[in-house]
């Protein structure tokens, strides 16, 4: 779609709730709260759903599939002609296995998804816009396929990145030879660099659970037990660091906006300049 739908008088929402019940419920309430499905106009469309499995660790490591499942449902709910989850797992693991070992298969066997990973198919070389740091990446075919494209983040600090929700979701949406470079210096900046090649329609975190320390594999796990529906990637990041330095021992010590991640996203224009350009909606 390219712009963000998700707004009320000029302010981007930022939807949080709690995962109280039905899942599945919980998650229609967090997008309900920002404008609901219609916003999207799925009806027919071909949707991709990028979730978070660089490896089979337990969630919040890893996705929780039947949260995917969730949305797999309420997408096909809200006339989808055909969902995709697609996936590149970390460079040392095939992501087949990596997705069959989360049970992402009989997920998609119950739903009707198909599931599809990266690694076997075409890659298209782009240019990156108004790149500093990164110029040019290989991103999937697929992206530039669908009618629309749905993140589905973790909510976790990373030992690296500091912080990996729906900025750095796209590392594994990059092909693995080219993953090395983006940690070789200026890491959080390329990461930015890298996510503004893509543009999520709606972002939906799961927050159930959260590293405040380590990751992406392990940490020390707290529950919030939140939900966090969005279109835009800045404000939805900014609110996860909020939740994740909530916690006592958190490794989070800077402001939200002070994090490399944010500011280079902010001097792309992937989203929000500031706290004042959105609104949190609470259930």
């Amino acid at each position: 779609m390219g712009r963000n739908v998700f707004t009320k008088d000029d302010k981007v929402l930022v939807s949080i709730v709690k995962a109280e019940g039905n899942l599945k419920d919980s998650i229609e309430r967090a997008v309900e709260l920002i404008g609901g499905w219609n916003r999207l106009d799925l009806k027919g469309k071909k949707v991709l759903l990028k979730p978070n499995y660089n490896s089979a660790d337990p969630y919040p490591a890893s996705s929780d599939s039947e949260f995917v499942k969730a949305v797999i449902e309420l997408v096909y709910e809200n006339g989808a002609d055909k969902v995709i989850v697609g996936e590149s797992s970390m460079m040392t693991l095939n992501t087949m296995s990596t997705l069959k070992a989360r049970g992402l298969m009989e997920v998609a066997k119950e739903t009707n998804a198909e599931v599809y990973s990266f690694d076997d198919h075409e890659w298209i070389e782009v240019d990156v816009p108004n790149g500093k740091y990164l110029k040019k990446a290989s991103i999937p075919k697929i992206i530039n396929e669908v009618d629309r494209l749905i993140f589905l983040p973790c909510l976790k600090t990373h030992f690296l990145a500091k912080f990996t929700m729906s900025i750095k979701l796209t590392m594994g949406a990059i092909k693995k030879t080219q993953r090395p470079w983006i940690h070789m210096g200026k890491r959080e900046n390329k990461i930015a660099e890298l996510a503004s090649l893509f543009h999520p329609d709606l972002i939906i975190m799961d927050g159930r659970k959260c590293f405040i320390t380590g990751g992406p594999f392990n940490g020390d796990v707290r529950e919030p037990g939140l939900i966090l529906a969005s279109g835009d990637r800045i404000a939805i990041d900014v609110e996860g660091i909020k939740i994740v330095k909530s916690f006592e021992g958190n490794n989070l010590k800077r402001e939200p906006w002070d994090y490399a991640q944010i500011r280079r996203a902010i001097e792309l224009c992937l989203g929000v300049k500031r706290e004042e350009d959105y609104e949190v909606v609470h259930s």
